[in-house]
C-alpha cells in the first residue's frame, strides 16, 4: 500500500540535480517516476554509477553519442558532459512523459554537447508497435512483449514509432558510442543494427536480458566485437563466456 502511493505521488514530480563532475558535471531533471529511490537523489544516482562510469570511460571530447532509451537521460548527460561543446548526443526515447523531461534538462547545460531528443522506439524494423508503461518504475516500460516483471504489470499502452539503427544511421552521423538499455528488447535493436556495427564500428554499452545471450554474443561476435563485464574494472576485465547484466563491445580494429 504505501509503495503504492509513494508511486502515486511520483507522478509529474521532478527535481534538477547536477552530475559529479568527473560524470561530465551536466545539470539534469531527474523523477521518482523512474524509480522510487530518486525521491533521494543522490541514492537515485548512485544506482546509476555502472553507467555514469561506461560514460565517463568511453565517451571522449568531440564524440558523437546515441543513447538508446535515454529514460530521463542520466547516460545522455553524462555523455553530453564528456564529450563537450564540439561533440553531439542523440537521446531516443518512445515515451513521451520522459521526452519532454529530456527536453526540459537539454535546455541547461550550454557548455556541454547538444542533445537532441528524437521521440521514437528503436527496433529491428520501420513500423509501429505498442509501447507498454509500466505500473510502477517508467524505467520498465518497454514495447509490447518485453515487459519485465519489476514493472507491475501495464498502466497503459501507447502506439509509437520504431525505427532502426541502420535506417537511423543513413540520417544522423553515426555514433563512436551507443547504449542501448530497451528491457529485453535489445536482440531486436541488434537485428536491425548489423550494417551500422559492421561499417561504424561502435563503442557498445548495453544491458543484456539472459535468454538473449546466445543469440547476442553469436552475433556480436561475428561482426568482431569482444563483450566484457561493465561492472568489473578495466584491469579486471576478461572476454565474457556467460551472461552478464551490464556489457561493454569493443570492436576490433
Amino acid at each position: 500500500m504505501l509503495r503504492t502511493v509513494a508511486e502515486r505521488l511520483s507522478r509529474g514530480r521532478s527535481f534538477r540535480y547536477r552530475l559529479p563532475q568527473i560524470y561530465g558535471g551536466c545539470r539534469l531533471y531527474i523523477t521518482p517516476e523512474a524509480g522510487l529511490r530518486y525521491w533521494i537523489p543522490s541514492r537515485g544516482i548512485k544506482a546509476g554509477e555502472t553507467l555514469l562510469r561506461s560514460a565517463a570511460e568511453t565517451v571522449k571530447p568531440g564524440s558523437v553519442v546515441w543513447d538508446v532509451g535515454a529514460n530521463m537521460g542520466l547516460f545522455s548527460f553524462a555523455a553530453a558532459g564528456m564529450a563537450g561543446a564540439q561533440g553531439r548526443v542523440y537521446a531516443f526515447e518512445p515515451d513521451a512523459v520522459m521526452a519532454r523531461l529530456l527536453r526540459r534538462s537539454a535546455r541547461l547545460n550550454p557548455q556541454a554537447a547538444p542533445v537532441e531528443i528524437i521521440p521514437c522506439a528503436v527496433a529491428q524494423d520501420l513500423g509501429l508497435a505498442h509501447f507498454e508503461i509500466a505500473q510502477r518504475s517508467r524505467a520498465s516500460n518497454a514495447l509490447e512483449g518485453f515487459q519485465l516483471s519489476q514493472g507491475g504489470g501495464v498502466r497503459e499502452i501507447e502506439t509509437v514509432l520504431t525505427v532502426s539503427l541502420d535506417w537511423l544511421a543513413e540520417r544522423l552521423p553515426p555514433p563512436d558510442v551507443l547504449k542501448i538499455d530497451v528491457e529485453g528488447a535489445e536482440l531486436a535493436v541488434f537485428r536491425g543494427a548489423r550494417q551500422l556495427l559492421k561499417t561504424k564500428r561502435p563503442i557498445l554499452i548495453f544491458e543484456l536480458t539472459r535468454p538473449n545471450w546466445d543469440e547476442e554474443s553469436r552475433l556480436l561476435g561475428d561482426l568482431g566485437y569482444t563483450l566484457f563485464d561493465s561492472e568489473l574494472p578495466a584491469a579486471e576485465r576478461k572476454p565474457l563466456t556467460a551472461p552478464t547484466y551490464n556489457i561493454l563491445g569493443i570492436p576490433s580494429a
